[in-house]
Order: structure tokens, then C-alpha cells, then sequence
């Protein structure tokens, strides 16, 4: 008897607690995921799929920056590594996702047309 009144009275409380039905909570529910995935997910997905890019299209002759800070021109592309110059005489190995940015990219010279 005070167990079934009990369950009467905490029904009768969750149902005056939440005033909004189901499916005003799940347009809720969508509304913060789409939020969630325009503000961190995407913007993360294209700062990654920018620096696969970046790291595949590095060449001898740019000129680069690393995590570190370190500039220098790329004087060898290796699978993994690139070789850096960074001053006469003195050239580090660098892991390619070390590189944030290409300040200087060397142009490919053509040919002119005759």
C-alpha cells in the first residue's frame, strides 16, 4: 500500500517536472547535435583533411615551418621524413606532420611556347 502510493506520488512528480512532451526534447536533442557537429566536428574534419594536403604536396625547394618553429627549405622528400636546411651546413630530418605551414613554394618553370 505505501509502496503503490509512493510510485503515484513520484509519477505525479516527473510528470509535473517536465512540462515539455518527448518530441519538443528531441528536437532539442537535434538541435544541439547539429550545433555540436557545425562548431567542433566539421571544423576539425577540414583543419585535418588541409593538413594531409599540405603534407602530400611538399616538394624540394618550399620553404617550411615547423611545430617547433624551425624554418628552413626542404632540400630532400623522403616516405615519412623530409630533410630540412635550416642554416649553411646544417640540416635536420623532420617527421612530415611536424610541418604547420609552406611559406614559400617553389614554381615549376615551363617551358615557353614557341
Amino acid at each position: 500500500m505505501i509502496y503503490e502510493n509512493f510510485l503515484t506520488i513520484a509519477d505525479a512528480a516527473a510528470q509535473q517536472q517536465t512540462p515539455m512532451g518527448g518530441s519538443t526534447m528531441l528536437v532539442y536533442m537535434v538541435c544541439f547535435g547539429a550545433i555540436f557537429y557545425f562548431m567542433i566536428i566539421r571544423p576539425q574534419s577540414q583543419k585535418t583533411k588541409q593538413q594531409q594536403l599540405l603534407i602530400s604536396s611538399m616538394k624540394t625547394g618550399d620553404e617550411v615551418v615547423t611545430v617547433g618553429g624551425i624554418h628552413g627549405r626542404i632540400s630532400n622528400v623522403k616516405e615519412t621524413t623530409v630533410i630540412v636546411k635550416v642554416a649553411d651546413n646544417v640540416k635536420l630530418e623532420i617527421d612530415k606532420a611536424s610541418i604547420t605551414s609552406v611559406t614559400k613554394r617553389t614554381e615549376v618553370e615551363s617551358a615557353p611556347a614557341a
